[in-house]
């Protein structure tokens, strides 16, 4: 039979059992004998790590362990061949005047594989792994792995191999192409919680810290990932990678080229290694002679590595540098400090100092020095940062571009820091990883991207994902991309189960997008603030809450339903990347939203908020118990110490007070009807329904005393649908409340413009009566149409997309709350000077129709990605216009640098909004337009507040009439 793989993009077979072979078919098995593994001593160290590497993975999968062998005279049977292109060895094969050859010539790590018959007389077939490089060759070697079943994640995530006695490999000539981007890489960071514990405790007792054996394992998942670069752990309690005896070697034996974060230049890890009680000040006014031999010193170490050394200078940890008050005084001393580290690494590496690697990560308050003119030597590498949340801060403009050094990227999928940490589960979007990252690399970020990944537990996808387009941006040059590559990894792991798996967690990061789970408190860091109701709305738009907790519901059901039938080899893969994230969330989230519930029900005097104080404990202790099972019993204990459910032990983590709950019992019984966060009022009223527009409303029945009771509803008309009409409420949990679900057949309902009907509830001799508005618009509308106040409209579902000028519209799938969102194409020429009438006549943009029923001055609300200006030459405009009136600019540019409030909603709800008034509106048809201005802008969402506007969290539901 025939066996699909998917490994970085490229499609596989793999021939297993009685499949017919051709000449570019290699056994593993051939004639019952096992393969050997050639390399040649002459050629780099980590040939022989490779040639182990591989046939340990070979013995992983047909549990016979390949001969390795040095002498080509010794081989026999089947061989795989790897080595340098250069070599003696592969020449011996492959004929240096071949393409192949020719092709690896002069390349950075790129690789060819080929399948040869009988080319030598006792070789029956030779698989070919051919490297520019020592690197290229390692990408050849772990394709075959690949291609054989064994994922990078083998180790670090526990995915299975698919065990065959039979395994034939089908591999046409292929020639690898040079990576997309040079430098790609992992910085591990805040490990305090996950990575050194468990190394500590766990992996490597002995170091009792982060060790040689731990980066080993580190740098052949890099190597597995098509990977090549680290910054290496530096928190306070982590012991500095230099001073660890063998970690650097390791590193040299892996050929894994070592960097240091924004905050270490020339590889020091200042809090670790800055010994202020017997070095002095970290200085350079004061304490220069002696920050410039701690300098010399690490340069003089690292000459044996492939290194890339960060410049400048920072404080001891990630804070601004000492002795400086102002930017205008830092920047001539950073130019002055740069110069002399650069004579520095001219002195030790003995050539020209653009040879020498060497990178700037403007971060926090470096970035507003060099805006004030820091001038950075040209092949320097400009290592552009996030905002720590996921959004780049700036990229380079048309001159920077033009630097020999390049640029490149500093991105988060963890962090520690204000507003909010995040550095529990991983919750970045794909999606917006691409968008992001893409955006970076179309605009000449292809030098260097590192991720910052914690723990790297338990971000391995997106460490998957981020390393798989470094490699091979084509691609995900298309955002539809985005969702494949997840199906196709999940597929891949878990095979037939892959497909839903990746839905379900397809979900899981479209909810984390709206709110992480470290967010969901609603607090926040720098200072600590305690946790609060959040802002989801109980009582309006269908109950948001609500919404949120049955599709979190939804996904608990369907890994617990995977959990059971998931096979045992799979399971600790499972649980690692799918079930504890996804449970998680989904725990972390209720934990909040039924402390809500019982926090309000409780002004309600509903007799439930007693059980939600319960179900809120249960989701605390439910982390807790699935924390314990992944640390202790999961593996036997191989995770122990790795995952943590409080890291930093902020407030969110921990279970929020709950009300004292008091209840006034006189009623027994009551109803809440949806759009009021009151009951017992006089005059009951559900929302008016709109003939055309898909709405049901609900209404709360539900105790205030413990008692047992009997209800029933009584509808005035039959055109008023009900879900249920009576029913029996009783004391115990999931017995005293009962929703109510209120429809309308419009078949049956008046042909008249207004309509309204009554629903009685009754019970223990009490009323309640709400009434049901319905609204029948003169003539059939169809599209966006006001309703109860408000007309919401999602980005993507523009009525026209008219791009007439080199400023153009497209779309994103998978972005924002919606899904889909419009972006202005990067490759868009920006607005100099905004002219109105210019704009109006040529400009490119979105339009939508749409209908409203009110005389009023609308409120528009524009909601956006909260992404930020391309470069210094750009802002975040766009410009509108409702039915060709006056056109208004709005600019969604926040200062992340200054770390405005702001910014700080924005990244942590990952939305900016813009409220705008407009010239007064009469009922009837309108047009809006979306202008382009700046390229990168992205909308997400548009809601015209003509007096009926709730307060939402969410997307509110699109007021889409589709009548026929």
């Amino acid at each position: 039979m025939n066996v699909l793989f998917r490994y970085t993009g490229i499609l596989v077979f793999i021939l297993l059992c009685n499949a017919k072979a051709d000449a570019q078919d290699f056994s593993f098995s051939a004639n019952g004998k096992p393969v050997m593994v050639l390399y040649t001593k002459d050629g780099p160290q980590m040939d022989s790590l490779l040639a182990s590497l591989l046939a340990d993975d070979i013995e992983r999968v047909t549990s016979r362990r390949p001969v390795i062998v040095t002498d080509i005279n010794q081989s026999k049977g089947n061989v795989i061949v790897i080595g340098n292109h250069q070599s003696n060895l592969i020449q011996s094969f492959i004929d240096k005047k071949s393409a192949i050859h020719k092709s690896l010539q002069g390349k950075w790590e790129c690789f060819a594989l080929k399948v040869i018959d009988r080319p030598k007389p006792d070789i029956d077939k030779a698989f070919i792994i051919s490297g520019s490089d020592a690197r290229g060759t390692a990408y050849g070697v772990f394709t075959l792995s690949q291609k054989i079943g064994v994922s990078p994640w083998y180790w670090w995530a526990d995915v299975p191999v698919k065990k065959s006695s039979d395994v034939t490999v089908h591999q046409p000539e292929y020639i690898s192409t040079q990576p997309s981007v040079k430098y790609r890489g992992i910085f591990l960071n805040d490990e305090d919680w996950g990575l050194r514990p468990w190394a500590a405790n766990t992996f490597e007792p002995t170091v009792k810290n982060i060790g040689p054996k731990t980066y080993a394992k580190i740098f052949e998942l890099l190597l597995r990932l098509n990977a090549n670069f680290i910054w290496p752990a530096m928190h306070p309690g982590t012991t500095a990678f230099f001073a660890v005896p063998g970690n650097k070697e390791v590193a040299a034996l892996y050929s894994i080229i070592i960097g240091s974060s924004h905050a270490e230049p020339m590889l020091r890890n200042n809090v670790g290694e800055w010994n202020e009680k017997t070095m002095g000040d970290f200085n350079y006014f004061t304490n220069k002679e002696k920050v410039d031999k701690y300098w010399e010193d690490r340069v003089k170490e690292s000459i044996d590595n492939e290194v890339v050394y960060t410049m400048g200078m920072r404080g001891v940890h990630d804070g601004q540098m000492e002795g400086v008050k102002s930017a205008a005084e830092a920047v001539p001393v950073l130019e002055k400090i740069i110069k002399e580290q650069r004579e520095l690494l001219e002195k030790y590496h003995h050539k020209s100092i653009d040879a020498v690697p060497q990178a700037l990560t403007p971060y926090k308050e470096v970035l507003e020095f060099y805006e004030k003119g820091l001038k950075v030597p040209d092949d320097i590498t400009l290592v552009w940062p996030d905002d720590n949340y996921g959004y780049i801060q700036r990229l380079s403009n048309e001159e920077e571009k033009k630097r020999s050094g390049r640029s490149g990227v500093y991105y988060h999928a963890s962090y520690w820091g204000r507003p909010h940490d995040y550095l529990w589960l991983g919750t970045t979007h794909p999606a917006l990883i691409r968008e992001e990252m893409m955006k970076a690399y179309q605009t000449g970020a292809d030098r260097l991207w590192v991720l910052n990944v914690g723990d790297i537990k338990p971000l391995e996808y997106d460490i998957q994902f981020f390393m798989d387009m470094a490699y091979n941006a084509t691609p995900f040059k298309e955002s539809s991309y985005t969702k494949k590559h997840l199906t196709d990894w999940n597929e891949n792991v878990f095979g037939k189960n892959g497909s839903v798996i990746a839905e379900i967690l397809w979900d899981y990061y479209n909810l984390a997008f709206e709110r992480r789970p470290e967010f969901m408190g609603w607090s926040q860091v720098e200072p600590t603030t305690p946790t609060k109701v959040t802002t989801y709305n109980h009582f309006s738009y269908g109950d948001e809450a609500q919404h949120r907790i049955d599709k979190y519901n939804q996904l608990e059901d369907q890994v617990n339903g995977l959990r059971k039938i998931i096979d045992s080899t799979a399971f600790p893969a499972f649980y690692q990347l799918v079930y504890y994230p996804v449970v998680g969330a989904s725990q972390m989230n209720k934990k909040f939203l039924f402390h809500d519930n019982a926090y309000i029900y409780s002004k309600q005097n509903r007799l439930s908020a007693y059980d939600y104080t319960a179900i809120a404990k249960d989701a605390y202790g439910t982390i807790q118990r699935e924390t314990d099972y992944y640390n202790k019993v999961l593996e036997n204990g191989k995770w122990k110490d790795m995952m943590s459910m409080k890291p930093r032990a902020l407030p969110v983590f921990e279970m929020p007070g709950l009300p004292a709950l008091k209840l006034d019992k006189k009623v027994g019984w009551n109803i809440s009807p949806e759009g009021t966060d009151t009951s017992g009022a006089e005059n009951l009223v559900l929302p008016t329904f709109l003939e055309g527009v898909n709405q049901h409303y609900f209404v709360d029945v539900f105790l205030t005393d413990s008692l047992s009771i009997q209800w029933s509803a009584v509808p005035s008309a039959d055109w008023i649908k009900m879900s249920t009409k009576s029913g029996n409420l009783a004391p115990a949990r999931n017995e005293n409340q009962k929703r109510v679900w209120i429809d309308v057949d419009w078949s049956k309902c008046p042909k008249t413009e207004h309509s309204t009907g009554i629903v009685d509830f009754k019970s223990l001799n009490n009323k309640y009566e709400v009434k049901v508005n319905v609204f029948r618009p003169a003539g059939k509308v169809n599209g966006f149409v006001e309703s109860n106040g408000i007309v919401s409209m999602y980005a993507q579902h523009y009525t026209a997309c008219n791009n007439r000028s080199e400023n153009k519209w497209e779309i994103i799938d998978g972005l924002g709350y919606t899904g889909r969102s419009v972006m202005n194409s990067i490759a868009s020429s920006v607005v100099e000077r905004f002219d109105a009438t210019m704009l109006k006549q040529t400009g490119s943009f979105l339009a939508y129709d749409f209908v409203s029923f009110t005389d009023t001055i609308p409120e528009l609300l524009l909601y956006a990605i909260p992404v930020h200006p391309i470069n210094k030459n750009y802002s975040l405009r766009c410009a509108f216009t409702i039915d060709d009136g006056p056109l208004q600019l709005v600019d969604f540019k926040s200062n992340s640098i200054a770390r405005t409030e702001e910014w700080k909603q924005n990244v942590l709800r990952n939305n900016a909004i813009r409220k705008l008034s407009y010239n007064r509106m009469k009922p009837g048809s309108h047009t809006l337009k979306i202008f382009a201005v700046d390229p990168g802008f992205i909308l997400d969402r548009i809601a015209i507040n003509l007096g009926g506007l709730k307060q939402a969290y969410s997307a509110i539901p699109e007021t889409l009439s589709e009548n026929k």
